[in-house]
């Protein structure tokens, strides 16, 4: 993201299970795509000799700007060589190319993971600019469901997929902790540790109510083609080192909250699949940059694409760092 941001390369590739594209682009000012799980072909990504596809994560593109998203897109999506011998993908078109064409939902905040005021100032002047566009634009609509439990999926889910990583002496150690931990522990940390020692049956159980939550999110979208809402709670914060790093804070609205809070943006839309484009579209008052995440139905990579293309004509361009050249 920096080097983009610097002019040092076009194009990148990088990899997102919590936010790992959408946040560098985010903090950078530059554009970044989420594919929908399973659209780009993740082998060669990990180092060693993994060969199985990860749950949740994904490999996607960045650039400086919308189009070359979809170049980029176009080509890294498909099947290995062993799936390609049966399907083929087959990404549907954007058929909407005016900005008035567009019904647009608006999510500014949550509880789980409450939004810098900064953030949300940009995001609801972009939602003002959209109506003013004449897109049909509803800040109220929601997917019917509590985002408290799809965050408490999504972490659980999220660490049992990083969990093979783990030494003998880590995983023994987070079984032991979720042993002891109360049910009533909701803690990022007991969540964490009962997602690294996750029974099987136990993610069965986790992945039933994920695929209830994608239902919800496909109806969803039967009334609307995008939500613009937040990538992360803030703009971008000097690094805290503290170790462990669930112990390590960030300051919002000027409460110091817990850092993976912020983790909640990542997996409201990641952990069922969808596909979510990362426009910039504002500064804080420091000068740093403001995105927004673009997030379209299961499949609909390209819609979520011509939106940002369209917000980078008629909205904001890419805006180079101070000394650019």
């Amino acid at each position: 993201g920096a080097a983009l941001a610097a002019g040092l390369t076009g194009i990148e590739a990088g990899s997102d299970i919590g936010a790992s594209i959408r946040n560098p682009a985010h903090y950078c000012g530059v554009w970044g795509h989420k594919p929908t799980w399973g659209v780009v072909c993740p082998k060669g990504h990990r180092l060693g000799n993994t060969v199985a596809y990860g749950d949740i994560n994904v490999v996607g593109p960045l650039a400086r700007g919308a189009e070359d998203l979809e170049i980029a897109l176009d080509a890294m999506a498909g099947p290995d060589e062993i799936d390609g011998r049966g399907w083929k993908l087959s990404l549907p078109r954007a058929k909407k190319s005016r900005l008035r064409d567009f019904r647009v939902a608006v999510l500014r905040t949550d509880r789980n993971a409450p939004v810098d005021r900064a953030v949300q100032g940009e995001i609801q002047k972009l939602a003002d600019f959209l109506a003013k566009k004449k897109a049909k634009v509803d800040d109220k609509a929601r997917p019917a469901f509590d985002t408290t439990e799809l965050a408490d999926v999504y972490v659980k889910l999220l660490r049992a997929a990083t969990s093979g990583r783990l030494s003998d002496e880590a995983f023994a150690k987070a079984a032991a902790d979720a042993a002891s931990l109360s049910a009533s522990d909701k803690s990022y940390f007991a969540q964490m540790q009962r997602g690294n020692s996750l029974p099987h049956r136990t993610w069965l159980h986790l992945n039933e109510r994920r695929h209830r939550f994608r239902l919800a999110w496909d109806k969803f979208f039967d009334d609307f083609d995008v939500m613009i809402c937040p990538i992360s709670m803030g703009a971008a914060f000097t690094h805290d080192h503290v170790d462990p790093r669930h112990e390590r804070t960030i300051v919002i609205n000027n409460r110091k909250l817990p850092v993976v809070d912020q983790i909640f943006w990542a997996g409201y839309t990641g952990v069922t699949y969808l596909p979510s484009t990362a426009v910039p579209i504002g500064q804080t008052a420091d000068g740093l940059p403001i995105g927004v995440q673009v997030v379209g139905r299961q499949y609909d990579d390209y819609t979520t694409i011509a939106f940002a293309k369209l917000l980078e004509k008629e909205y904001r361009g890419f805006e180079p760092p101070p000394a650019y050249s």
